[in-house]
């Protein structure tokens, strides 16, 4: 593997889905795609492995999307997560935006234009996340070192 390369996981029990994301995907970007028909195997994949982006179908019969999404949310809690579906459920849609902190909704059939833009918009967004909590973690730090050193004046003075 590539240093650097996005590693994007595609979940459905749609071997036909799987084939097509994947080869699109594979044309159009230098991406990384791992596809799985079994949510189990996709969450033990990711549980081994760092990823970039998740993309989950809603209904499939070992286990629906918003659970598999939910499981990885608690794994990888940084990963941008995309349902995928043939069902057009607005509802189902904001419950899934708030339950499992969903980046993107996804009606199949899908246009391969806005998958692109989409992808690169939650490989961006986990890329300046991490770019964030590594400058909170730089902040933390420094103001941990000017506690000690305004420590260190007052038991110098006092």
């Amino acid at each position: 593997m590539e240093p650097g390369k996005n590693i994007i996981v595609i979940v459905d029990d749609e071997e036909m889905v799987l084939t097509s994301l994947s080869s699109f995907l594979n044309l159009e970007t230098d991406y990384e795609v791992k596809s799985f028909t079994s949510a189990n195997q996709a969450l033990t994949y990711i549980a081994d492995n760092e990823i970039d982006m998740v993309v989950s179908d809603y209904l499939m019969p070992e286990m629906d999307g918003m659970s598999f999404l939910a499981k990885v949310r608690e794994i990888q809690p940084d990963v941008p997560r995309v349902i995928l579906t043939g069902y057009a459920d607005k509802e189902n849609a904001i419950k899934a935006i708030n339950d499992v902190g969903l980046f993107q909704y996804i009606e199949k059939p899908w246009d391969n234009e806005d998958i692109l833009i989409i992808f690169r918009n939650g490989l961006e967004k986990k890329q300046l996340m991490r770019k964030l909590n590594e400058k909170i973690e730089q902040i933390n730090k420094a103001y941990g070192e000017l506690q000690g050193l305004q420590n260190d004046i007052i038991k110098t003075f006092v």
